[in-house]
């Protein structure tokens, strides 16, 4: 990486000549002096206005009201109460306690228990 870094520098390096650059500040600060010692007005440069600045969250409680109001009106609380189907396989499912309570569904096949290890 030495090597390279050095090769890099040794390329860039060279003799620097100060006139073959402008210094548009400079030119620029020279006209300004120029035309007041000449009695000249002064005319601003005219200054561009900054774009608005948006509100995102305003924007997205906006198009999440739109989106709402479009399909129907029904918000996501809506959505959620009402009960989906079980769409699983009922006799791939396991006997598990806990949960929210089903009717029973008889079972095909026999249950077995499975036994956990201990941990150390």
């Amino acid at each position: 990486m030495v090597a390279i870094a050095g090769a890099i520098i040794k390329q860039r390096t060279g003799t620097f000549d100060p006139s073959t650059y402008r210094d548009r500040y400079q030119e620029a600060l020279r006209e300004l002096i120029e035309a007041k010692i000449k009695g000249v007005a002064i005319k601003p440069r005219a200054v561009s206005a900054p774009s608005p600045v948006i509100d995102l969250m305003a924007a997205l409680k906006l198009s999440l009201a739109q989106e709402a109001s479009a399909k129907g009106g029904r918000t996501n609380k809506e959505k959620r109460t009402q009960a989906a189907p079980d769409r699983r396989q009922p006799s791939l499912l396991l006997p598990a306690s806990g949960g929210r309570k089903r009717k029973a569904e008889p079972t095909r096949e026999p249950a077995t228990t499975s036994r956990r290890r201990k941990k150390a």
